[in-house]
Formats: C-alpha cells, sequence, structure tokens
C-alpha cells in the first residue's frame, strides 16, 4: 500500500514536492506513517479537514477545523516524555527529522544525496547543513573509538531496552 500527500503551495515556500510513503514490512510498523495515519484516521472517524487538529485544555479538540500548532504539539510530545520518565529537555520538534536522517543514514545506508532530496535540502554541501542532523551532541556512541579495529567485539544489534544499535544488549 502507498500513501501520497497532495502537493501544496505556499507564498513563501513555493511549490513542494509530495511526500510518497510506502507500507512498511512488519519489522518496522512501529515507524510506518502508513499504518500510523491509518489508525489515526480510523481512531478519530476524521473524514474532512486537519489531520492534527488544534488541542484545547483537558484534551478536548478545537470547535473550529484549526491545524495543530508546532508549540502544541512539542507541549504534548514533551508531557508524554515526562508520563514514561524521559528527560525532555535534549528533545524538540526537530528530533523527528534528526532521527529520521539518522536512521536512514545508520540503519538503511541510504547516501547523503538521497537523504537531503527526501528531506528537501540543499545538495550543496559547502556548508554541510547535513551533518547537523546526522551528527547530535546528545547521540550515543555505537562502538568505543579503541574498539572501531577489534574484530572479536560483539556486533552491534538492536537493543530492546533502548531499541538501538548498541552493545547494551
Amino acid at each position: 500500500m502507498t500513501l501520497r500527500l497532495p502537493f501544496r503551495k505556499t507564498s513563501q515556500f513555493g511549490d513542494i514536492k509530495p511526500f510518497v510513503f510506502w507500507e512498511l514490512p512488519e519489522e518496522y510498523e512501529h515507524i510506518c506513517v502508513v499504518r500510523a495515519l491509518a489508525k489515526w484516521i480510523s481512531l478519530t472517524d476524521l473524514k474532512n479537514g486537519y489531520l492534527f487538529r488544534r488541542v484545547r485544555s483537558r484534551n478536548r479538540l478545537a470547535e473550529e477545523n484549526a491545524p495543530m500548532t508546532s508549540e502544541n504539539f512539542l507541549e504534548m510530545f514533551r508531557n508524554n516524555l515526562l508520563d514514561i520518565g524521559v528527560d525532555y529537555v535534549p528533545y524538540g520538534t526537530h528530533s523527528f527529522r534528526r532521527g529520521g536522517c539518522q536512521w536512514l543514514s545508520v540503519e538503511r545506508r541510504w547516501p547523503l544525496r538521497q537523504i537531503c532530496e527526501w528531506g528537501g535540502w540543499s545538495q550543496e554541501f559547502t556548508h554541510l547543513t547535513i551533518v547537523k542532523y546526522l551528527i547530535s551532541w546528545n547521540n550515543n556512541p555505537h562502538v568505543d573509538r579503541d574498539d572501531f579495529f577489534n574484530m572479536d567485539r560483539a556486533p552491534a544489534t538492536v537493543c530492546p531496552t533502548c531499541n538501538r544499535s548498541c552493545h547494551c544488549a
């Protein structure tokens, strides 16, 4: 199954290319956009208007068909992190873009140019904007530097605790 989000035109950004999403295999169902949107539409019973609407106090949807603001999303996201005991300070709305780029680079082995094309970023690498998305101050290194060429070290696997490729499993 595929999902195509349509063109939208804004005076500030011009034409924005549509994002085409494919249903991911079952092992990636936890990050599958197609499954998530299908479930969201089913749960909310939305027939028209914005997919993500403004939320008022006490988790009530706004009466008008108004879009959720990035500030509203960030507040709810940070509250969710607090609910599960995670420090919200290192995370913002760009965490999703950064995490997506890191996953595409590290796990899927996409070339930098393909990541830039997907994200709609310049492929002019003179300023290396893409680096700020691939390398973050709060990254957990996968391998200690001393073990880079240690052929006897355990291979990195997806950790059931942190859901990253690491050696703590």
